[in-house]
């Protein structure tokens, strides 16, 4: 397939990249020129313009917000005004659900399709194809964008026809990840104050009880203080988090854990946690229980 490509960050760069080796005529943009370098040495084009990465099947979307989405798809030579009839905007950005609907509106009113289709997986997943892609969409969208969502991805999860719900998906999901790594953080301090070694710990509870991707990942970044380089760093874990308490709002669902998370994270930033990997707020308990060299 012809399709664009616009946001080259740690997701978005391994995902062009696996476009093109699957055999895609993969047509690149992203503000920093560098970026778009690297890509053009691996047979990519460059765009000069986001309306230039616009003229093919489809144009994918992977970036950091809201306001970053919206800046390329309704801004002077936006991709609202420059995606030919019934092509499709794929958007992989962690997007709120009210943005989702209102790109979905926008693209039927001018005669385009849009799926919405985040993703779950650190760079180093990107990188390797192993994505899961959530999509929603258009059945006849969702299955133009097939061969996109294998090239990135090693397994598809089709959640609905309405885009939105692939973004709630997603939210949720980050939502329980941030969950996981607070309690990790929790457990670790007790187990740091009491003297018993973290790795040794995370040793027992990754070969009995939670022998999963994510205890271990986020268990060894926490265990190991090793919050930089940044994979997802902490203000996008904010962000999410912010997102899913307004979708929950909005459905009129409490979610007190999503409050604490959202606390947690406002406490990192506010201590200069920018650049931190967002597994950073795992470090709050050690701090809380005394364990400042150990935290910092």
């Amino acid at each position: 397939m012809k399709v664009g490509f616009i946001g080259l960050g740690h997701m978005g760069a391994g995902m062009a990249a696996n476009l093109l080796k699957a055999g895609h005529d993969v047509t690149v943009y992203n503000r920093t020129r560098t970026k778009v370098e690297a890509l053009v040495a691996q047979g990519a084009k460059a765009a000069a313009s986001v309306s230039d990465a616009c003229s093919g099947d489809a144009v994918i979307t992977m970036l950091a917000n809201d306001d970053a989405v919206e800046s390329v798809v309704f801004s002077d030579s936006s991709i609202i005004g420059s995606l030919l009839a019934a092509a499709i905007h794929i958007s992989s950005s962690t997007i709120s659900v009210a943005l989702s609907e209102r790109l979905e509106a926008a693209h039927a009113k001018a005669g385009q399709r849009f799926v919405a289709a985040p993703v779950f997986g650190r760079p180093d997943v990107a990188a390797a194809g192993q994505l899961f892609v959530v999509a929603a969409g258009a059945p006849d969208a969702v299955k133009a964008a097939a061969p996109l969502f294998d090239a990135i991805g090693k397994r598809t999860f089709i959640v609905s026809e309405t885009p939105k719900a692939a973004n709630l998906v997603k939210l949720s999901g980050n939502f329980l990840l941030a969950s996981v790594i607070e309690s990790l953080g929790e457990a670790m301090a007790l187990m740091g104050k009491a003297g018993i070694d973290r790795r040794q710990y995370l040793d027992i509870l990754t070969s009995t009880l939670f022998d999963v991707p994510v205890y271990k990942t986020y268990g060894g970044l926490i265990a190991d203080g090793q919050f930089e380089p940044a994979g997802f760093a902490a203000p996008l874990g904010h962000k999410d988090i912010r997102l899913t308490l307004a979708a929950a709002e909005d459905l009129r669902v409490p979610l007190p854990l999503a409050s604490l998370l959202r606390d947690r994270f406002l406490t990192l930033l506010a201590h200069g946690g920018d650049t931190l990997d967002w597994s950073a707020i795992g470090r709050l308990a050690a701090k809380d229980a005394g364990e400042v060299e150990r935290a910092c």
